[in-house]
């Protein structure tokens, strides 16, 4: 870890539809969530729950069941949920307010979709000058034509590692 007191836990699109659509280990996925939540609040570290966005009649059209967040991970009173509707949190958002608000140094990112929201967020959090640790237990992704999720989310862990660091959540300190 980068021994940072301004850390926030980061929580990208853990929402319904993901889940309905079959997103590769997701019990284990919200299991390592709960854990790592769990942690942040005891350490008074503030978790940021992203949320994506999309048009009606999709998935994850504000307001329907699928664009809810998990209830397993549900955020409390002092959590901050922000809004997307690109894969990356930052842009056209009010996250980055947030995170200064809150005086983040160090994210640590975790959710879904690896090779997309995750990823592009982790990027741009690096190019934001934030220091970034990728939760390398916990996001996740889907099968696609060429890849296996867990080859994806391989892949991923490897490539990000020059954007922050890659640590599993037991690796994890607030």
């Amino acid at each position: 870890m980068y021994g940072l007191s301004k850390s926030a836990l980061v929580i990208i699109d853990v929402q319904n539809a993901m889940f309905d659509e079959g997103v590769y280990n997701g019990e284990q996925l919200l299991e390592e969530l709960q854990m790592l939540i769990v942690t942040a609040r005891e350490s008074s570290v503030p978790i940021f729950y992203v949320q994506h966005n999309e048009a009606p009649g999709e998935s994850l059209e504000n307001g329907s069941v699928g664009w809810e967040i998990r209830q397993e991970i549900t955020p409390k009173g002092q959590d901050v949920v922000i809004q997307k509707t690109t894969p990356d949190a930052f842009y056209r958002t009010n996250f980055l307010d947030e995170l200064m608000r809150y005086e983040v140094e160090h994210l640590l990112v975790t959710g879904i979709q690896t090779e997309v929201c995750v990823d592009t967020t982790m990027r741009s959090a690096f190019n934001h000058g934030y220091k970034v640790s990728l939760v390398s237990d916990a996001h996740s992704t889907f099968d696609n034509e060429i890849l296996t999720a867990d080859k994806i989310i391989a892949h991923h862990n490897q490539t990000l590692r020059f954007f922050g660091k890659v640590i599993k959540r037991n690796e994890c300190t607030f």
